[in-house]
């Protein structure tokens, strides 16, 4: 297959109603690399319905997306993602090993930017510094647990039910536990939730600045929380597959939103201040 047919472009993520936005809307950059190497037809796709979804809900809720492609030859200035109100960081493919220290290449390694992860490291290192809202999806999640000193347990996608073989779902639909006393309990209002997922690997919280928000049965930590910033939170699921709980994932949106609009209304506070 020629390698221009499996190409992904911005314009075909632009959500609907983009530039109706009211003026002063909050903004959020989503980090999100829309051309990895050896990507397929099909997995060009998928990226496309999973980052059009949510990109159209972040404009549903009011907020204006910019999109930030992590994997563009010439990747933008951060400056960009550092003048947005939050951050979204997006999934696609994994982490390539040697931006967990050098390791060898480990089973489920497919698909790995190693100049896109540095550079989404970079805007999520920069993101905790000054305390911005950050929901990171994935990829995302791992990647914010490297920022946090954390690692991954490799070949996570070797049993079926999580890798979605000939006859199941790609993305299988399993129940994990909320841990209580986190944002995501508080959110959510239950102790249980059913996500939808396609691990490749699992998150290694050996750091000591994530906590746990949410495990399956069998232990795997499925979301990761920070603990001393106001809103930063990791999920290895898909909220933006159109395939889970539209609730579930308008209520985790608009849950970030809501810190990203208090951190506006903050950042307009201080301007006037200072005029």
């Amino acid at each position: 297959m020629n390698h221009q047919t499996v190409r992904l472009s911005a314009h075909e993520v632009t959500p609907v109603g983009l530039w109706s936005l009211r003026a002063g809307a909050p903004t959020v950059a989503v980090v999100v690399p829309l051309n990895v190497p050896g990507r397929t037809a099909e997995s060009r796709n998928l990226t496309r319905r999973l980052t059009r979804t949510a990109l159209q809900t972040l404009v549903n809720a009011g907020a204006r997306p910019t999109l930030i492609d992590s994997s563009a030859p010439e990747r933008p200035d951060p400056a960009l993602a550092e003048g947005a109100d939050g951050m979204l960081v997006l999934g696609g493919g994994v982490a390539a090993s040697s931006v967990h220290g050098g390791e060898d290449t480990v089973p489920g390694e497919h698909s790995t930017d190693l100049c896109a992860d540095l550079y989404t490291l970079d805007l999520l290192r920069r993101a905790l510094d000054r305390d911005a809202a950050v929901l990171a999806v994935g990829r995302g999640s791992h990647l914010l647990n490297l920022a946090c000193m954390g690692a991954r347990v490799p070949g996570f996608d070797t049993a079926p039910r999580r890798r979605g073989e000939p006859g199941l779902p790609v993305r299988p639909e399993e129940e994990v536990s909320l841990e209580p006393g986190s944002r995501l309990a508080t959110l959510f209002g239950a102790g249980r939730l059913r996500v939808r997922s396609h691990d490749h690997h699992a998150l290694d919280l050996g750091g000591p600045e994530l906590r746990a928000a949410a495990v399956t049965d069998d232990g795997v930590v499925k979301a990761a929380e920070h603990r001393d910033r106001t809103w930063v939170v990791g999920v290895q699921w898909h909220p933006e597959d159109a395939q889970w709980s539209g609730p579930d994932r308008r209520r985790l949106f608009s849950a970030f939103l809501d810190q990203v609009r208090s951190a506006r209304r903050c950042a307009s506070g201080e301007t006037l201040a200072a005029a």
